[in-house]
Protein backbone atom coordinates (compact mmCIF):
# COMPACT_ATOMS: atom_id res chain seq x y z
CA UNK A 1 0.00 0.00 0.00
CA UNK A 2 1.27 3.53 -0.76
CA UNK A 3 2.76 5.49 1.92
CA UNK A 4 1.78 9.38 1.87
CA UNK A 5 4.64 11.99 1.95
CA UNK A 6 4.49 15.69 4.09
CA UNK A 7 6.61 17.99 3.51
CA UNK A 8 8.10 20.50 5.81
CA UNK A 9 10.36 23.67 4.53
CA UNK A 10 10.22 26.83 2.19
CA UNK A 11 7.89 27.78 -0.27
CA UNK A 12 9.26 31.01 -1.91
CA UNK A 13 9.43 32.96 -5.36
CA UNK A 14 12.87 32.69 -6.85
CA UNK A 15 13.26 36.10 -8.78
CA UNK A 16 15.44 35.31 -11.04
CA UNK A 17 18.03 38.04 -13.18
CA UNK A 18 16.89 38.42 -17.13
CA UNK A 19 19.91 38.99 -19.62
CA UNK A 20 18.24 43.13 -19.48
CA UNK A 21 18.41 43.42 -15.65
CA UNK A 22 14.68 42.67 -14.85
CA UNK A 23 13.43 39.90 -12.29
CA UNK A 24 11.62 36.61 -13.16
CA UNK A 25 9.80 35.25 -10.51
CA UNK A 26 9.36 31.64 -10.38
CA UNK A 27 7.62 29.89 -7.80
CA UNK A 28 10.43 27.77 -5.64
CA UNK A 29 11.83 26.84 -2.50
CA UNK A 30 13.37 23.20 -2.27
CA UNK A 31 10.93 21.55 -0.58
CA UNK A 32 8.01 23.00 -2.15
CA UNK A 33 10.07 22.13 -5.53
CA UNK A 34 10.27 18.63 -3.57
CA UNK A 35 7.01 18.43 -3.07
CA UNK A 36 5.56 19.21 -6.75
CA UNK A 37 8.28 16.61 -8.14
CA UNK A 38 7.01 13.40 -5.67
CA UNK A 39 3.19 14.44 -6.51
CA UNK A 40 3.73 14.33 -10.21
CA UNK A 41 5.46 10.98 -9.57
CA UNK A 42 2.31 9.80 -8.70
CA UNK A 43 2.47 9.89 -4.36
CA UNK A 44 0.58 11.39 -2.02
CA UNK A 45 1.72 14.76 -0.46
CA UNK A 46 1.03 17.30 1.77
CA UNK A 47 2.53 20.31 2.42
CA UNK A 48 2.74 21.43 5.84
CA UNK A 49 4.19 25.26 6.14
CA UNK A 50 2.10 28.13 5.87
CA UNK A 51 1.60 29.99 3.20
CA UNK A 52 1.19 33.47 2.68
CA UNK A 53 -1.96 35.50 1.83
CA UNK A 54 -0.03 37.75 -1.32
CA UNK A 55 -0.21 37.29 -4.66
CA UNK A 56 2.67 34.84 -4.84
CA UNK A 57 0.84 33.09 -1.72
CA UNK A 58 -1.75 32.00 -4.32
CA UNK A 59 -0.07 31.31 -6.96
CA UNK A 60 1.53 28.91 -4.91
CA UNK A 61 -1.56 27.72 -3.31
CA UNK A 62 -2.67 27.35 -7.01
CA UNK A 63 0.24 25.83 -8.26
CA UNK A 64 -0.07 22.96 -5.60
CA UNK A 65 -3.41 22.32 -6.14
CA UNK A 66 -2.64 21.90 -10.17
CA UNK A 67 0.17 19.12 -8.81
CA UNK A 68 -1.85 17.11 -6.70
CA UNK A 69 -0.38 18.23 -3.36
CA UNK A 70 -2.60 18.87 -0.49
CA UNK A 71 -1.86 22.13 1.70
CA UNK A 72 -2.54 21.57 5.49
CA UNK A 73 -2.08 24.87 7.32
CA UNK A 74 -4.25 27.87 7.37
CA UNK A 75 -2.49 30.97 5.28
CA UNK A 76 -0.43 33.29 6.97
CA UNK A 77 -0.66 36.94 7.24
CA UNK A 78 2.83 37.36 6.72
CA UNK A 79 4.50 37.91 3.20
CA UNK A 80 5.94 35.30 0.91
CA UNK A 81 9.91 34.56 1.23
CA UNK A 82 12.26 35.63 -1.66
CA UNK A 83 15.37 34.35 -3.73
CA UNK A 84 16.95 36.62 -5.98
CA UNK A 85 18.90 33.73 -8.44
CA UNK A 86 21.38 34.86 -10.80
CA UNK A 87 21.98 31.69 -13.40
CA UNK A 88 25.81 31.76 -14.68
CA UNK A 89 26.17 28.57 -17.35
CA UNK A 90 23.19 26.96 -16.50
CA UNK A 91 24.50 27.10 -12.77
CA UNK A 92 21.88 29.34 -10.28
CA UNK A 93 23.56 30.96 -7.24
CA UNK A 94 20.95 32.74 -5.02
CA UNK A 95 20.76 35.60 -2.03
CA UNK A 96 17.51 35.29 0.12
CA UNK A 97 15.19 37.32 1.95
CA UNK A 98 13.95 35.43 5.09
CA UNK A 99 13.09 37.43 7.87
CA UNK A 100 9.15 38.10 8.78
CA UNK A 101 7.97 35.61 6.59
CA UNK A 102 5.12 33.13 6.21
CA UNK A 103 6.64 29.94 5.79
CA UNK A 104 8.36 30.79 8.77
CA UNK A 105 4.79 31.89 10.84
CA UNK A 106 4.72 27.83 12.56
CA UNK A 107 5.12 26.61 15.95
CA UNK A 108 6.70 23.43 17.23
CA UNK A 109 4.12 22.41 19.26
CA UNK A 110 1.01 22.87 17.09
CA UNK A 111 2.89 21.04 14.35
CA UNK A 112 4.33 18.44 16.22
CA UNK A 113 0.23 18.33 17.26
CA UNK A 114 -0.68 17.70 13.79
CA UNK A 115 1.21 15.07 12.86
CA UNK A 116 0.07 13.34 16.22
CA UNK A 117 -3.38 12.92 14.48
CA UNK A 118 -2.03 11.50 11.29
CA UNK A 119 -1.32 7.75 10.56
CA UNK A 120 3.04 8.01 10.86
CA UNK A 121 4.17 7.91 7.46
CA UNK A 122 6.71 9.92 5.36
CA UNK A 123 8.44 13.25 6.97
CA UNK A 124 10.61 15.04 4.38
CA UNK A 125 12.28 18.64 4.98
CA UNK A 126 15.61 20.38 4.69
CA UNK A 127 17.05 23.66 2.94
CA UNK A 128 16.46 26.41 4.14
CA UNK A 129 14.91 25.50 7.93
CA UNK A 130 18.18 23.61 8.44
CA UNK A 131 20.21 27.71 9.07
CA UNK A 132 20.24 28.59 12.64
CA UNK A 133 17.88 29.64 14.41
CA UNK A 134 14.94 27.81 12.04
CA UNK A 135 16.99 24.54 12.94
CA UNK A 136 15.80 24.59 16.29
CA UNK A 137 12.56 24.32 15.57
CA UNK A 138 12.76 21.65 12.50
CA UNK A 139 15.24 19.60 14.93
CA UNK A 140 12.55 19.62 17.42
CA UNK A 141 9.92 18.69 15.15
CA UNK A 142 11.72 15.62 13.60
CA UNK A 143 12.13 14.60 17.37
CA UNK A 144 9.46 14.37 17.92
CA UNK A 145 8.15 12.81 14.63
CA UNK A 146 10.28 9.96 14.88
CA UNK A 147 8.81 9.10 18.36
CA UNK A 148 5.36 8.71 16.61
CA UNK A 149 6.80 6.66 14.41
CA UNK A 150 7.39 8.98 11.12
CA UNK A 151 10.06 7.89 8.59
CA UNK A 152 12.06 10.80 8.17
CA UNK A 153 13.90 12.43 4.87
CA UNK A 154 16.64 15.60 4.54
CA UNK A 155 17.86 17.01 1.66
CA UNK A 156 20.61 18.99 3.24
CA UNK A 157 20.70 21.60 0.50
CA UNK A 158 23.35 24.04 2.18
CA UNK A 159 23.13 27.71 1.42
CA UNK A 160 26.59 28.75 3.79
CA UNK A 161 25.65 32.49 2.86
CA UNK A 162 22.79 32.65 4.92
CA UNK A 163 24.45 31.61 8.39
CA UNK A 164 26.43 34.26 10.48
CA UNK A 165 27.75 30.97 12.21
CA UNK A 166 29.25 28.45 9.18
CA UNK A 167 30.50 26.12 11.94
CA UNK A 168 27.34 26.40 14.01
CA UNK A 169 24.76 26.03 10.95
CA UNK A 170 27.53 22.44 9.96
CA UNK A 171 26.78 21.17 13.28
CA UNK A 172 23.22 21.46 13.38
CA UNK A 173 23.54 19.79 10.14
CA UNK A 174 25.25 16.81 11.24
CA UNK A 175 22.74 17.13 14.27
CA UNK A 176 19.65 16.80 11.58
CA UNK A 177 21.18 14.06 9.63
CA UNK A 178 21.58 12.22 12.48
CA UNK A 179 17.71 12.24 13.15
CA UNK A 180 16.93 11.10 8.80
CA UNK A 181 16.17 7.73 7.87
CA UNK A 182 16.56 8.52 4.29
CA UNK A 183 19.03 11.57 3.26
CA UNK A 184 20.31 13.23 0.38
CA UNK A 185 22.97 15.56 -0.14
CA UNK A 186 25.09 17.48 -3.07
CA UNK A 187 28.89 17.85 -3.60
CA UNK A 188 28.76 20.73 -2.59
CA UNK A 189 27.12 19.55 0.68
CA UNK A 190 29.34 17.49 1.25
CA UNK A 191 31.99 19.79 0.98
CA UNK A 192 30.86 22.19 3.10
CA UNK A 193 30.37 19.26 5.91
CA UNK A 194 33.85 18.22 5.41
CA UNK A 195 33.80 15.18 3.14
CA UNK A 196 37.35 15.23 1.38
CA UNK A 197 37.40 14.86 -2.37
CA UNK A 198 33.51 14.46 -2.98
CA UNK A 199 33.27 12.82 -5.82
CA UNK A 200 31.52 9.51 -7.32
CA UNK A 201 34.35 7.35 -7.06
CA UNK A 202 34.51 8.32 -3.27
CA UNK A 203 30.64 8.20 -2.78
CA UNK A 204 30.85 4.49 -0.97
CA UNK A 205 32.92 5.77 1.62
CA UNK A 206 31.18 8.88 2.45
CA UNK A 207 28.44 7.24 2.89
CA UNK A 208 29.29 5.21 5.71
CA UNK A 209 29.64 8.55 7.66
CA UNK A 210 25.34 8.75 6.96
CA UNK A 211 25.00 5.29 7.66
CA UNK A 212 27.19 5.42 10.90
CA UNK A 213 24.02 7.75 11.80
CA UNK A 214 21.78 5.58 11.37
CA UNK A 215 20.94 6.65 7.47
CA UNK A 216 19.31 3.62 5.40
CA UNK A 217 18.90 5.34 2.44
CA UNK A 218 21.47 7.86 0.85
CA UNK A 219 21.92 10.06 -2.20
CA UNK A 220 24.73 12.10 -3.35
CA UNK A 221 24.33 14.13 -6.46
CA UNK A 222 27.10 15.07 -8.15
CA UNK A 223 25.65 17.94 -10.78
CA UNK A 224 27.55 17.06 -14.35
CA UNK A 225 29.32 14.21 -12.92
CA UNK A 226 26.36 11.90 -12.01
CA UNK A 227 24.76 10.48 -9.19
CA UNK A 228 24.95 7.71 -6.60
CA UNK A 229 22.18 5.96 -4.42
CA UNK A 230 21.83 3.37 -1.92
CA UNK A 231 19.04 1.75 -0.94
CA UNK A 232 19.20 -0.20 2.54
CA UNK A 233 22.28 -2.08 1.34
CA UNK A 234 22.72 -2.15 -2.26
CA UNK A 235 24.03 0.49 -4.40
CA UNK A 236 23.68 2.10 -8.30
CA UNK A 237 25.09 5.03 -9.80
CA UNK A 238 24.83 6.60 -13.22
CA UNK A 239 26.13 9.45 -15.42
CA UNK A 240 23.63 12.24 -15.91
CA UNK A 241 21.62 12.04 -19.23
CA UNK A 242 22.28 14.13 -22.20
CA UNK A 243 20.00 17.01 -22.58
CA UNK A 244 19.91 20.45 -23.57
CA UNK A 245 20.15 22.45 -20.53
CA UNK A 246 18.16 25.95 -19.82
CA UNK A 247 18.96 26.00 -16.11
CA UNK A 248 19.42 23.53 -12.88
CA UNK A 249 17.39 24.88 -10.75
CA UNK A 250 15.17 22.93 -8.76
CA UNK A 251 16.90 19.49 -10.47
CA UNK A 252 17.95 18.07 -7.33
CA UNK A 253 14.76 18.53 -5.57
CA UNK A 254 13.10 17.00 -8.61
CA UNK A 255 15.76 14.26 -8.45
CA UNK A 256 14.63 13.43 -4.58
CA UNK A 257 11.14 14.04 -5.11
CA UNK A 258 10.99 11.16 -7.61
CA UNK A 259 13.18 8.93 -5.02
CA UNK A 260 10.80 9.44 -2.42
CA UNK A 261 7.80 9.21 -4.42
CA UNK A 262 9.08 5.66 -5.68
CA UNK A 263 9.67 4.53 -2.52
CA UNK A 264 6.58 5.86 -1.10
CA UNK A 265 4.37 4.45 -4.02
CA UNK A 266 6.09 0.83 -4.02
CA UNK A 267 7.16 0.46 -0.02
CA UNK A 268 8.18 -3.34 -0.84
CA UNK A 269 11.49 -4.44 -2.63
CA UNK A 270 13.14 -0.61 -2.68
CA UNK A 271 16.70 -2.12 -2.63
CA UNK A 272 15.62 -4.69 -5.37
CA UNK A 273 14.89 -1.54 -8.14
CA UNK A 274 17.72 0.79 -6.94
CA UNK A 275 18.79 0.85 -10.67
CA UNK A 276 15.78 1.35 -11.85
CA UNK A 277 15.03 4.64 -8.98
CA UNK A 278 18.00 5.89 -9.62
CA UNK A 279 17.45 6.14 -13.44
CA UNK A 280 13.85 7.27 -12.97
CA UNK A 281 15.19 10.44 -10.81
CA UNK A 282 17.69 11.32 -12.59
CA UNK A 283 15.55 11.24 -16.22
CA UNK A 284 12.76 13.59 -14.24
CA UNK A 285 15.78 15.96 -13.31
CA UNK A 286 17.81 15.91 -16.48
CA UNK A 287 14.07 16.70 -17.78
CA UNK A 288 13.44 19.68 -15.57
CA UNK A 289 17.26 20.59 -16.70
CA UNK A 290 15.53 21.43 -19.85
CA UNK A 291 12.93 24.15 -18.36
CA UNK A 292 13.32 27.67 -17.14
CA UNK A 293 13.09 27.15 -13.06
CA UNK A 294 11.93 24.27 -11.08
CA UNK A 295 9.48 22.29 -13.32
CA UNK A 296 9.11 19.13 -12.31
CA UNK A 297 7.94 16.44 -15.04
CA UNK A 298 4.88 14.40 -14.74
CA UNK A 299 5.69 10.17 -14.66
CA UNK A 300 4.85 9.52 -17.78
CA UNK A 301 7.50 11.83 -19.65
CA UNK A 302 10.06 10.25 -17.52
CA UNK A 303 8.64 6.73 -18.63
CA UNK A 304 8.56 8.02 -22.06
CA UNK A 305 12.03 9.52 -21.98
CA UNK A 306 13.33 6.31 -20.83
CA UNK A 307 12.00 4.30 -23.27
CA UNK A 308 13.21 6.48 -26.28
CA UNK A 309 16.31 6.26 -24.67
Amino acid sequence: MATPIWVLGEALMDCVAQPGGDLRPLMGGSPFNMARAAALRGAEVAYLNPLSIDRFGDRMRAQLAEDGVHVVSPSSRLPTSLAVVQIDQGQPSYGFYREGIADRDYQVESMLELLSRQVPCILHTGSLLLVPPEDRKVAAVLRGARELGWTISVDVNMRPKLAADLPLYVAGVWEIAALAHWIKASDEDLQILGMPGPDRANAPRMAERFRALGARRVAMTFGAGGAWLEVDGACADMGVPIVDVIDAVGAGDTFWGNCVGDWALHPDGAAQRVGATLAGAMQAAAINCTRAGCQPPRHAQVLAALGAD
